[in-house]
C-alpha cells in the first residue's frame, strides 16, 4: 500500500478533476431538487394542483433521471468520461433556464409543458455524478478514492442549500431557475481544461473490449446481483428524500403540526446529508470497509425514521430536526456510487456508475405509487412505515451480502 505525505494527499484530494466534479455535483443537486423546494410556489402561481400535479410532474422528472442515467452511462464508456460532463449539464441547464419561462408560456397545457421540461432536465441530471465519480475514482489512487468522492458528493449536495437559500432570497421560483441554469452554463466553460481519465484512455482505442454494453448486466448472472444489489444500497436514501422530506407537507395534518414546509424539510435533510457524505469517506478509510460504514450510516437512519415517525414529537421545528438526523445517515450516498464504480470494469464503469443513482432516484415514483396505495387504507404515517421496510430491507441484505471494495485495484475491464 502507497503512503502519501499530508502534501502529496492536498495535491491528490484537491486536484483540478475533484474540483470540477464537485462543482459540478453542486450545480446537479441545486436543479435537481429546486422543483422540489419550489413545488407549491410555482404550481400555485401556475393555477395548478399542488399534490396531483406536483406528484406528476416528480416522476416525470425521475422517469427521466432513469432514461438519461442509462444514455449518459453508455455514451461514457463509449466516448469519454468528459463526453458526459459536457453533454449532460449543457442539457438540463437549458432546460432549467426553459422552466423560469413557464409564466410567458402560452403554448399547451402548462402542468404538460412542466412535465416535460423537467423530464429533459432529468435527462440531462442523470450524467453528472456518474460521470464525475467515475472521472475521480481513476484519476485519484486507491488509498484517497473514498475520501476524494466523499468531498465530491459533501460539497455537491450543499447545492440543495443554496436553492432553498435562493428561493428566499430571490423571492421568486423563476429567478431560482434561471440562476441555476446560468450556473451550469459558467461551469461548463470550466470544463474546457480537464482532462480525460488515464485509465479509460489506456482501453479507449482498443476495439477488441466491447465498451458500454448496459445489457451485459443481464446477461451475466454474477455481474446482475451486483448490479442490483448496489441499486438496493441506495433505496433507503431516496426514500428519506422523496417521501419524508418532499412531501412533508402531507404529514403535517396527521402529526398535529400547523404546517411543514418541503423546502425548508429538503435543505435540512440536505444540510445533513452533506456532513454525512464529507464524514462517510473518512469512517471508510478508518474501518477499512466501504461495507461497514455504509451499514452502519443506515442503521443510524433507521433510529431516525422511528422517531420521526413514531416519537410523539409535535413541532414544525422538530421534523426539520429529524430530516437533519435522516440526512447525516444517509450520507453514504457518495460511498454507495463509488462502491458501484468499484465493482464493474472500465469497460462498463461509467454506465454502471451513471445507471445506479438513477435507477435509485427512477425507484422513486415506484415509492410514491406504494405511498399513496397504502395510504387508501391506512394513514400517512403507516403508508411511509410500510414502503420504509421494504427499501432499508433490501438495502441492509445487499450491504451485508455484496462484495468489499475496500483499496480494490480499478485498472480491469468485464
Amino acid at each position: 500500500m502507497s503512503t502519501f505525505s499530508t502534501q502529496q494527499k492536498l495535491k491528490h484530494l484537491f486536484s483540478f478533476p475533484v474540483i470540477i466534479a464537485a462543482l459540478g455535483y453542486f450545480v446537479d443537486i441545486y436543479d435537481l431538487l429546486l422543483f422540489g423546494i419550489v413545488r407549491i410556489p410555482s404550481l400555485n402561481d401556475l393555477s395548478l394542483d399542488v399534490d396531483k400535479v406536483g406528484t406528476m410532474i416528480i416522476n416525470y422528472q425521475m422517469t427521466g433521471l432513469l432514461l438519461g442515467g442509462i444514455i449518459w452511462g453508455i455514451y461514457g464508456d463509449k466516448k469519454g468520461r468528459l463526453s458526459v460532463l459536457f453533454g449532460s449539464i449543457l442539457v438540463y441547464s437549458l432546460a432549467n433556464i426553459a422552466c423560469g419561462f413557464l409564466p410567458q408560456i402560452t403554448i399547451g397545457d402548462k402542468a404538460t409543458v412542466y412535465a416535460i421540461l423537467r423530464f429533459i432536465a432529468g435527462i440531462g441530471l442523470a450524467g453528472e455524478l456518474g460521470a464525475g465519480i467515475t472521472l475521480v475514482s481513476e484519476s485519484l489512487p486507491k488509498e484517497l478514492r473514498a475520501i476524494g468522492t466523499s468531498i465530491v458528493a459533501g460539497f455537491g449536495l450543499l447545492g440543495a442549500v443554496v436553492a432553498q437559500l435562493t428561493v428566499q432570497m430571490a423571492g421568486s421560483w423563476t429567478t431560482a431557475y434561471f440562476i441555476g441554469g446560468g450556473l451550469g452554463l459558467m461551469l461548463l466553460v470550466l470544463r474546457i481544461s480537464v482532462a480525460e481519465s488515464g485509465i479509460y484512455k489506456e482501453i479507449e482505442n482498443d476495439i477488441t473490449i466491447q465498451k458500454g454494453n448496459f445489457l451485459s448486466f443481464f446477461t451475466n448472472k454474477i455481474r446482475l446481483i451486483k448490479y442490483l444489489k448496489c441499486i438496493a444500497i441506495g433505496l433507503p436514501t431516496w426514500y428519506c428524500i422523496g417521501i419524508l422530506a418532499m412531501m412533508a407537507n402531507q404529514f403535517a395534518p396527521e402529526m398535529e403540526i400547523t404546517s411543514i414546509v418541503p423546502g425548508k424539510a429538503i435543505m435540512w435533510a440536505y444540510i445533513g446529508i452533506s456532513i454525512g457524505d464529507f464524514a462517510s469517506g473518512f469512517i471508510s478509510h478508518l474501518l477499512h470497509s466501504r461495507k461497514k460504514a455504509i451499514l452502519y450510516m443506515m442503521l443510524f437512519t433507521i433510529i431516525g425514521v422511528v422517531l420521526l415517525l413514531f416519537s410523539g414529537q409535535k413541532s414544525e421545528n422538530m421534523y426539520y430536526f429529524y430530516c437533519t438526523w435522516l440526512g447525516l445517515g444517509t450520507g453514504y450516498w457518495a460511498m454507495f456510487v463509488t462502491v458501484a464504480a468499484e465493482q464493474f470494469g472500465t469497460n462498463v464503469r461509467s454506465t454502471a456508475t451513471t445507471t445506479v443513482p438513477n435507477m435509485v432516484r427512477g425507484l422513486l415514483p415506484v415509492m410514491l405509487i406504494g405511498f399513496d396505495f397504502f395510504k387508501l387504507s391506512n394513514s400517512v404515517v403507516m403508508s411511509a412505515t410500510f414502503i420504509g421496510i421494504i427499501a432499508f430491507g433490501l438495502g441492509i441484505y445487499a450491504t451485508v451480502s455484496i462484495g468489499e471494495t475496500h483499496n480494490k485495484e480499478m485498472d480491469f475491464v468485464e
